[in-house]
């Protein structure tokens, strides 16, 4: 069953969870779901607090900027568990944030 939420119209469902990616999309290191150094753009692409901080707090691809990621509560993590995929770009390393090109 889904779990409900208090909204201005009252009780309602929700559907969608953040998805806790487990690393960052840039160097790969571990970032498990009650990690405060997981930073996250509004598409959800998932960096580590220093990486960020090398990109210009710009997200890579979506031009967008980062917030850190909320903290799933561990008692809410069987219910929704986080995500297990990796997204992975090792060639986000090797280009500085002032060369990369935008989409």
């Amino acid at each position: 069953m889904a779990p409900l939420v208090h909204t201005p119209a009252g009780l309602s469902t929700v559907v969608d969870m953040l998805e806790l990616r487990p690393s960052c999309e840039r160097c790969d290191v571990d970032l498990p779901p009650q990690s405060e150094d997981a930073r996250i753009c509004t598409y959800e692409c998932t960096f580590c607090a220093a990486c960020v901080e090398a990109m210009g707090a710009c997200c890579p691809n979506c031009t967008g900027n980062f917030a850190p990621r909320p903290i799933r509560p561990a008692f809410l993590l069987d219910r929704d568990p986080p995500s297990t995929a990796r997204v992975f770009n090792p060639d986000l390393m090797a280009t500085p944030a002032e060369e990369r090109p935008f989409p």
